[in-house]
C-alpha cells in the first residue's frame, strides 16, 4: 500500500495526522512506508489536486474527499468526523481506510 502524506509549512494539523497513522499502521502490524510531500505553493495545489494540509492518499486515492470538491489550495484542511470537524482524521477513520485497503488486496508498495 501506498500511502502520501500531503501537507505545507506552517500547518498545524499534519504532524497529528502522522503520528495517528503512525499508530494505526504500527497497531494493525501493518509495514508500509508514509512518504511525505510538502506542497509549496498554488500551482503545485492545483497539480496535485491538494484539498488542504493535511491530505492523505492512499494508493493515490484522497479517501476523505467529498464528491465535487475541488478546492484547491495552499490552506488547512477540515475533516468531518463523528466529534465535529477537526484538522485531521481519526484514528478511527484513518483505520478504516487503511483495512478497507488491505481487504482489496491492494499492493503494498512500502
Amino acid at each position: 500500500m501506498k500511502i502520501e502524506l500531503l501537507w505545507f509549512d506552517g500547518c498545524p494539523s499534519y504532524q497529528n495526522a502522522r503520528a495517528l497513522l503512525d499508530q494505526v499502521l504500527h497497531e494493525e502490524k501493518i509495514d508500509a512506508a508514509i512518504e511525505m510531500v510538502q506542497v509549496r505553493d498554488d500551482a503545485d495545489a492545483m497539480a496535485r489536486k491538494f484539498l488542504g494540509s493535511p491530505t492523505i492518499l492512499f494508493n493515490g486515492v484522497d479517501p476523505f474527499a467529498e464528491p465535487g470538491q475541488d478546492n484547491f489550495a495552499m490552506q488547512c484542511r477540515v475533516y468531518r468526523t463523528p466529534d465535529g470537524l477537526k484538522g485531521s482524521p481519526t484514528k478511527e477513520m484513518l483505520r478504516g481506510v487503511v483495512t478497507r485497503n488491505l481487504k482489496l488486496g491492494l499492493p503494498d508498495d512500502g
